[in-house]
């Protein structure tokens, strides 16, 4: 099984979560191989990338539709992805933390300070107003293109499932298990914790379960 590591805003391919996950499997799991993309650019050339890597392992989308070779396990935004992704080709999903309405929260950079490296004469579109640690320099065009792809249903609920930590302190999490228990996906709300589930390393035997009940199911 080849499972994908889809980080969160600001991270990449070295994420904690991500390094965890695949030294577990490594030493608990030789049979899963986790591969762990970088995806700091634009949100259409993250779908491109995801969309190709998932083809390189699985074949065409056609052949890819139901597949379940590959896997997807997203952290907030991440998770936005993974329910995009999955809705489009129905490969199995574990959702830490999601993201649900990306056009809306990462609306908080609109506001910000344009970066001075911008010309005066730049396209507004092509301006910069966040650069995450990672180093995805987000632009209005960016923000718009979440808006033009908000996720309004779950496709395949049943390959589906999301992880969420009641105590999140970036993302309402009552608001997205509302959407995912709404669209019939599993959902296991846990007290406390935070966004970045500190306690991942602790729960990585659970979670590998629910990979491979998605996989089954």
């Amino acid at each position: 099984m080849n499972l994908i590591y889809i980080h969160g805003l600001d991270s990449d391919a070295n994420s904690t979560k991500g390094l965890l996950l695949e030294k577990y499997c490594q030493r608990h799991h030789p049979d899963i191989n986790v591969l762990r993309p970088d995806l700091n650019k634009s949100p259409a050339q993250v779908r491109e990338q995801l969309l190709s890597l998932i083809e390189g392992l699985n074949g065409s989308e056609d052949e890819q539709k139901g597949s379940t070779n590959t896997v997807l396990i997203g952290s907030s935004l991440g998770g936005y992805f993974s329910t995009l992704i999955s809705n489009q080709i129905g490969c199995p999903a574990l959702l830490l933390n999601p993201s649900t309405q990306p056009d809306i929260t990462l609306q908080r950079f609109s506001d910000s300070s344009i970066s001075a490296q911008n010309s005066s004469d730049e396209s507004s579109d092509n301006k910069v107003l966040h650069t995450t640690a990672g180093g995805w320099r987000i632009t209005p065009s960016d923000l718009q293109w979440f808006a033009d792809h908000k996720i309004s249903q779950v496709t395949y609920p049943n390959k589906v499932a999301v992880l969420l930590k009641q105590d999140d302190e970036l993302l309402n999490a009552e608001l997205s298990q509302a959407f995912y228990e709404g669209q019939g996906a599993s959902v296991t709300m846990q007290a406390g914790g935070d966004h970045r589930f500190s306690d991942f390393g602790e729960q990585l035997p659970m979670v590998i379960e629910m990979l491979r009940e998605l996989v089954e199911s």
